[in-house]
């Protein structure tokens, strides 16, 4: 009788750890076992996609275990779970019809010459203002029906750089139209895509204007995603869709084939789930280009940023926090902030706090970003619009997408949150004075010489720290980096906002933490974040809500 109920225990506990288990699994979450599996269940153990890094996939490609046509299918199919389906996310606006041929091909290579690098057969998603080539079958029209159908010269050079590292480009992302420089329209909303939402908060706002980068990467649309910032617009939506964004100092990767905002604070990077899927992406598209003359300003050698990659990095490293950024912040993502200076510190960082900017007052009074965008917005976009091979709509610069807006009203401009095309007129009525050089020179002043470089010097510091939600401005008028990882998310009991159309806050909305530093100082913002994001795997700790988490796995198409 004794040895039944032992036996009845044992039986029981077995079932309890097998479906621990599963629900561990079936989370991303990796269970720490007394002995590695035999090399059959490895053999057929799939990532994740919902988590899964490069590595992992490039690893089970190598294995042989799933193939990069299998890859493209799973992804395109979560694709359609939750795009227009279910939550309606709508973060994709279109995918490449070309993206199961290049697979083949790729697979076909690995198997005769074997992988370019870390990208062979890596599905990446694409901000929809970086051209790609027409004749692939997709458009690049920054989310505007303006530029449906326009036929560009070639291949971003970033595009361009990942084909050649053997990435799949999988399909163009949704953002806010026109990077947020239309006017007054909520983030993440595009005449072609329509309204993108966070999968963290239903129908939450996915924060812009790299809004369907962001949210394609948090759900495992794709391994990852490029995005661009002018101001914001790579960290705001990584901090929102709990990822890890690169903005890279301008001048690092190339704009050439890029919709622009402005040349002065333009940049493209990596949205990814980790520190180290998003150093992989950067030192693939960083690198010099004829066709942007900011880029031959670095330096002469690009870094392999995975190099940085290391956990004791912030031994040492004199941390700063402007505090006087700090007004207005949410008191849970203050709190998350304070605690992660403790983490830091007992990483072996030592954080000076304050550490504000000398120039604080007069950098918050300024306005001479917005003369600077709304001059660059109306050069930089005509002379895009000029170079295309063909435009079938028409539009020649400025004044005609103003004009095809009103013309296609029911399209564009749609009641009753989308009516506002203010930035674009305002930008319109611009000129290039000596306002506007003057601008560009304070900007610099303030946010690089006595801004963010005068921190820096005054402190002694290796970089700054600030909660992602106010990183951006700095950084961007000086054309500085920022690096941005998961922090922490709202308590669960967080009212739901109110959707116009999408919610500014909710329960479990993600936050992130950023750190700044000196122009194309990325290696070393790169080694503190991998250092902070190591120590404490904040990412793991709250999924997106279920029906954003799309249900298709490698096993549902390997062999099918």
């Amino acid at each position: 009788m004794a040895a039944g109920k032992f036996s009845l225990r044992l039986s029981l506990a077995s079932l309890l750890t097998l479906i621990l288990a599963l629900v561990w699994a079936g989370y991303g979450f990796k269970q720490e076992s007394a002995r590695p599996p035999t090399a059959e269940a490895a053999a057929f153990a799939f990532p994740d996609l919902y988590e899964a890094s490069i590595a992992e996939l490039q690893a089970g490609l190598a294995k042989g275990q799933f193939t990069s046509v299998d890859l493209v299918k799973a992804y395109f199919a979560r694709i359609e779970e939750v795009n227009l389906q279910g939550p309606t996310l709508r973060a994709v606006i279109e995918t490449n019809p070309s993206a199961l041929a290049q697979a083949a091909a790729l697979d076909a290579e690995r198997r005769t010459k074997g992988a370019r690098g870390p990208l062979h057969g890596i599905p990446i998603l694409l901000k929809d203002n970086i051209a790609t080539v027409h004749s692939e079958g997709m458009n690049t029209t920054a989310g505007s029906f303006a530029l449906l159908g326009s036929v560009v010269p070639r291949d971003a050079h970033v595009a361009a750089k990942l084909r050649a590292a053997g990435a799949i480009l999988l399909g163009k992302a949704n953002l806010s139209e026109w990077a947020n420089f239309r006017g007054i329209v909520p983030s993440g909303f595009s005449g072609r895509g329509g309204q993108a939402s966070s999968p963290y908060v239903p129908l939450g706002d996915p924060c812009g204007s790299s809004s369907g980068s962001g949210i394609g990467s948090a759900i495992g649309l794709a391994a990852a995603a490029l995005g661009s910032e002018t101001d914001g617009s790579i960290v705001c939506p990584s901090s929102f869709n709990n990822l890890v964004g690169i903005k890279p100092t301008v001048g690092l990767t190339s704009r050439d084939g890029v919709v622009p905002i402005s040349e002065h604070q333009d940049t493209v990077g990596p949205m990814a789930r980790s520190v180290t899927d998003a150093a992989v992406i950067l030192s693939v598209i960083a690198g010099p280009d004829p066709r942007d003359n900011f880029t031959l300003a670095q330096p002469p050698v690009v870094p392999d940023y995975t190099t940085a990659l290391k956990k004791d990095a912030l031994r040492g490293a004199r941390l700063g926090v402007p505090r006087r950024f700090f007004d207005g912040v949410n008191s849970d993502v203050v709190a998350a902030f304070n605690t992660s200076l403790d983490t830091m510190r007992g990483l072996g960082a030592t954080i000076v706090d304050p550490a504000d900017f000398p120039d604080f007052d007069e950098f918050v009074a300024s306005n001479n970003e917005t003369i600077v965008l709304n001059v660059d917005f109306k050069v930089d976009v005509n002379k895009y619009i000029s170079e295309l091979v063909e435009v079938p709509t028409g539009v020649k610069d400025l004044a005609d997408l103003i004009a095809f807006n009103i013309a296609h009203a029911n399209e564009e401009l749609v009641p009753p949150f989308w009516t506002d095309q203010s930035q674009f007129i305002t930008s319109e009525n611009t000129t290039v004075d000596q306002a506007f050089f003057d601008a560009v020179a304070a900007d610099k002043d303030l946010g690089a010489t006595r801004g963010i470089d005068a921190t820096l010097q005054t402190f002694n510091l290796d970089a700054i720290l600030l909660p992602t939600d106010v990183s951006s401005t700095p950084a961007a008028i000086a054309g500085y980096p920022i690096v941005t990882v998961p922090l922490g998310f709202l308590p669960a009991d967080t009212p739901l906002a109110p959707a116009a159309p999408v919610r500014a806050s909710g329960p479990n909305q993600p936050f992130g933490l950023s750190f700044l530093g000196t122009a194309f100082s990325e290696f070393a913002l790169v080694s503190f974040a991998f250092a902070y994001e190591q120590a404490t795997h904040t990412r793991l700790k709250q999924l997106a809500f279920a029906e954003a988490i799309p249900k298709t796995q490698l096993a549902d198409v390997v062999g099918k």
